[in-house]
């Protein structure tokens, strides 16, 4: 159990922390996207570039969840809980963005962390046996 919960919050705080730092990396690199990232008035590619960051971020959710917990349901559970954070986020920034970018970032959270997990080659069977490929 204490491996399970140790598992679920180090993946979402690695999620929490490539998110960050792209965040910071973009707005450093990229004057445009820091010139519109308060107001959130993003561009197609800036947008692109978000939901890019989103999948990776969660996919390697996924990879870490997996190599650290035992417990199938653990291992999607950071998915389910970003998508329980992030739906009341995207229901007051609805407005902002187009349909499509929620339905993508948030319809992939899940799937995306699924992902993730089976990249590890470990089995999500309770027995953790390596699968050979």
């Amino acid at each position: 159990m204490a491996r399970n919960i140790i598992g679920v919050a180090t993946g979402l705080a690695v999620w929490l922390t490539i998110t960050l730092l792209a965040g910071l990396v973009m707005r450093e690199m990229w004057p445009a996207y820091a010139g519109v990232a308060d107001e959130m008035t993003f561009t197609l590619p800036m947008m692109i570039a978000r939901l890019s960051i989103g999948a990776f971020a969660t996919v390697t959710i996924g990879v870490v969840t997996a190599c650290i917990t035992q417990s199938t349901l653990a291992r999607l559970i950071p998915g389910i809980i970003l998508l329980i954070v992030f739906i009341p986020e995207h229901v007051m920034l609805w407005d902002t963005f187009p349909i499509w970018y929620h339905l993508w970032f948030l319809l992939s959270l899940v799937p995306l962390t699924y992902v993730g997990n089976s990249l590890t080659g470990i089995s999500l069977s309770p027995s953790r046996e390596r699968i050979e490929v």
